[in-house]
């Protein structure tokens, strides 16, 4: 994991909850959603959704340990690759210093009047460049 990354800390709600007492494996891809606003803001500074920019192409999770009600979770979050019109965040959730899982999703530069990927300036570029440890 590199040194500058984003966290969130997400306190597990009842209704996540299933039978055993862990957070629904549905859950999980949903907190990782909110923790990639900071890389959407990036790319759409007023997350206006008129002017939305990015697509989802692809998304892969683990889930390590399971994750409990009661106790505060830690969604680490950094790029871990940056391509020409595309690039891939890593996830991670922690809980009581145990990693419960990790994920990478595939997020595409979309201009969705032309239903096209495009081309990731050189700014956005070194905005997510600082965001690898590289």
């Amino acid at each position: 994991m590199p040194e500058t990354f984003f966290n969130l800390e997400i306190q597990p709600r009842f209704n996540e909850t299933d039978g055993l007492g862990h957070i629904n494996n549905t859950v999980i891809p949903v907190w990782f959603e909110a923790a990639r606003e900071p890389i959407f803001e990036i790319f759409n500074p007023s997350l206006d959704l008129t002017k939305w920019n990015l697509i989802v192409a692809g998304f892969t999770i683990a889930y390590t340990s399971p994750t409990n009600y009661g106790k505060p979770v830690l969604v680490k979050t950094w790029i871990s690759r940056v391509g020409n019109s595309s690039f891939e965040v890593a996830q991670e959730s922690w809980q009581q210093g145990k990693k419960t899982a990790e994920a990478k999703t595939t997020l595409v530069h979309y201009d969705y009047t032309i239903d096209k990927s495009q081309a990731i300036s050189d700014d956005v570029k070194a905005q997510l460049s600082q965001l690898t440890g590289a």
